[in-house]
């Protein structure tokens, strides 16, 4: 009988929502949650011995911290296996699957597997360094993918061979592997060249990312008029952080005052992000979001205004559609106030 173990966010675990988004690490031996549909899934061959549950902002604002206190709540159960998840679209909790997998094959030395949507942040986070199955947005699916997840867990204590990312339907981890063909390469190329042309389906053996394509505005013809603005995704916000923007796979973004500011007091600022050194920034936010500077090119007339806001998010494994619409958004206001363009800057 394999000894499982299972993570879970605090919506999927039963606690709460947001309200509970800074609960730490507790664990059950309850079946709630996911944990039923693993029960069925895995049949007489396993049971879930202990699920834990902690809230997304609770991990994703102390990653290493966290999932040590998620190692020390499981070694007593001595599991066999980790599922988490499974996490469709929700990007912190995708995050916190990913980092929990990843330290339970590390230090627990067990399998681990998780499940999340292609656009969830966590995918390439952690996708080289654990298996994930890959997912619809919503929890619609979550028996098939439950039932995916477990097929794969067979095969990953068994010590079989696993087979392509395509067959089994998890993430490709960039590994490379030699395997022996009756065509050559030049054959290979040809037939999906051949499937392109007559509109027949095929898969690339060496799949090529995927990036929008954005076009370029139009140059500010004169700066000495123009109204310039101050956006960053490095995570600069006021003492308190008054809009709860959060520290990675941000939702929110904020709007500051600077009106007669002509440097930012560090007295009066923190920065919210977890994803680089951000001693100097505290130091000086200045650094990050140049005020200073830039009333000095004020007054020497090199640009006409300063924009009496700057815009500021986090910009640390976000979900791409998130990141869009809090674009947008940031866009229709300097649209709105009159800004002519934007000195964007990051970590």
């Amino acid at each position: 009988m394999i000894r499982v173990a299972l993570y879970l966010n605090q919506f999927f675990g039963g606690v709460g929502g947001e309200d509970k988004a800074d609960l730490a690490p507790r664990l059950t031996e309850e079946i709630v949650g996911p944990a039923k549909a693993f029960r069925a899934a895995l049949g007489d061959r396993g049971e879930v011995v202990a699920t834990v549950i902690c809230g997304d902002n609770y991990f994703a604002e102390n990653i290493e911290g966290a999932s040590k206190e998620v190692k020390e709540l499981l070694a007593p159960y001595r599991p066999d296996l980790l599922f988490a998840g499974p996490v469709f679209n929700a990007g912190r909790y995708g995050i916190a699957c990913g980092a929990v997998c990843k330290m339970a094959q590390t230090d627990l030395k067990i399998p681990a597997i998780t499940g999340m949507y292609r656009e969830n942040p966590g995918v390439d986070l952690y996708r080289k360094d654990v298996y994930i199955v890959e997912t619809g947005d919503t929890a619609r699916s979550m028996a098939d993918v439950v039932k995916r997840m477990t097929t794969l867990a067979w095969k990953l204590l068994a010590g079989d061979k696993m087979g392509n990312p395509a067959d089994e339907g998890y993430f490709s981890r960039g590994w490379l592997t030699n395997e022996a063909s009756e065509k050559t390469g030049a054959e290979r190329a040809v037939d999906m060249l051949l499937h392109k042309l007559r509109g027949e389906p095929f898969e690339s053996e060496v799949p090529r990312p995927a990036y929008d394509r954005v076009k370029p505005a139009p140059a500010i013809k004169d700066l000495r008029s123009a109204t310039i603005a101050l956006v960053t995704d490095g995570g600069l916000v006021p003492k308190g952080n008054p809009d709860k923007i959060e520290v990675t796979a941000a939702t929110r973004f904020g709007i500051y005052d600077i009106t007669d500011k002509d440097r930012l007091d560090p007295n009066g600022y923190d920065v919210n992000h977890g994803g680089y050194d951000s001693v100097l920034v505290r130091q000086d936010p200045n650094r990050l979001v140049p005020v200073d500077v830039m009333r000095e090119l004020e007054k020497k007339g090199v640009i006409g205004t300063l924009h009496n806001r700057f815009y500021s998010t986090t910009g640390l494994a976000c979900i791409v559609e998130v990141m869009k619409k809090i674009g947008q958004a940031i866009a229709e206001d300097l649209k709105r106030e009159g800004v002519s363009g934007v000195l964007l800057t990051s970590t």
